[in-house]
């Protein structure tokens, strides 16, 4: 009987959207650094969805993936979050990261990488949320 009553005051909880993003399975995505570029230069995903961003550095220098926009409007897992400085992430000279986020805006946000002369070089792309 403690059990069903147990339960039942679980169901009735409220929580908040994003801790539920977050119960469901994060969806890949690899992003690749290259020289100057990423791979995807343009990347989709659909709010209120959580993605596992799999950052990958192929590069034989040290990049970031800078879209502080992006991460504004999105909530990063609770485990990432010192990951994600000033609204990017420093992925070392042939390393990787994972960030698990749920967009929560739609819209498109401007991806870079702020090292010296990198997004004028053409390191940029777009992340677009649907």
């Amino acid at each position: 009987m403690n059990i069903l009553r147990a339960t039942v005051f679980c169901v009735g909880l409220s929580i908040p959207a994003a801790q539920v993003a977050f119960a469901q399975e994060a969806a890949p995505v690899t992003i690749t650094l290259n020289s100057y570029s990423f791979a995807p230069s343009a990347i989709t995903l659909k709010a209120n969805t959580p993605y596992k961003l799999h950052l990958v550095n192929s590069a034989t220098k040290d990049h970031n993936f800078s879209a502080p926009e992006f991460f504004a409007a999105s909530t990063v897992a609770a485990e990432d979050k010192t990951k994600v400085s000033d609204g990017a992430v420093e992925v070392g000279e042939g390393g990787s990261v994972d960030v698990t986020v749920t967009p929560n805006k739609a819209g498109t946000y401007n991806l870079n990488c702020t090292h010296f002369m990198h997004t004028m070089l053409g390191m940029k792309g777009t992340i677009i949320v649907q």
